[in-house]
């Protein structure tokens, strides 16, 4: 899959502006056998880190390669990663339908959601159909991904790397844009199966 990532990266040409991304060398993927699994249920573990308040964010990509919608989809797993340089990341799982669609583009924008922005959120936490259908955004400076209108904060990226990790994407993205808004809305925030 990471080398699936840096083709299609290799492929979006020069809007990344960051140089070629290069596979890392990694270790040769194979099954994970019966005794070397934790025993952990993955029930009791959503219920246990479900414990962990987290931002809510919308990632967003430029429309590319003949769609005529940007893509886009709800987030949990993202953060800071780097001072210098500015890097941020986000994770995504394998089999993510949005995925290809950011990976072409090469570049995606982080939307940090405000309080009052928890059905928007579940409008993007769907899979198919039109996600952005009345919802207000503009082209962030740099990538051209959607910067929804009302979002917190907006974090605008070039693709700098992409590391598997289980059945996820760890995507490590090199800020080059970046913004809040004037008020001091509180963000969303997801705690215990809930917005909160």
């Amino acid at each position: 899959m990471a080398a699936t990532a840096v083709r299609y990266l290799r492929s979006a040409g020069t809007r990344t502006a960051v140089g070629p991304v290069e596979a890392l060398p990694r270790p040769e993927l194979r099954c994970v056998a019966e005794d070397e699994r934790v025993p952990v249920d993955p029930g009791e573990f959503r219920r246990v880190l479900g414990n962990f308040a987290t931002g809510v964010t919308v990632i967003t990509a430029p429309a590319t390669d003949g769609w005529t919608a940007p893509a886009g989809f709800a987030c949990q797993s993202f953060s800071s990663l780097s001072l210098d340089p500015p890097l941020v990341v986000f994770m995504l799982g394998r089999a993510s339908t949005t995925w290809p669609r950011i990976a072409r583009a090469g570049v995606f924008c982080v939307n940090v959601l405000a309080s009052h922005q928890g059905a928007l959120c579940r409008g993007f936490a769907v899979s198919g159909g039109d996600k952005f259908a009345g919802v207000d955004h503009e082209p962030a400076p740099f990538s051209g991904a959607p910067r929804l209108t009302g979002a917190t904060a907006w974090i605008d990226c070039a693709i700098h790397a992409v590391h598997t990790g289980g059945d996820h994407l760890i995507v490590v993205g090199r800020v080059r844009a970046l913004g809040t808004r004037d008020d001091e809305e509180p963000p969303l925030l997801f705690h215990r199966g809930r917005f909160v």
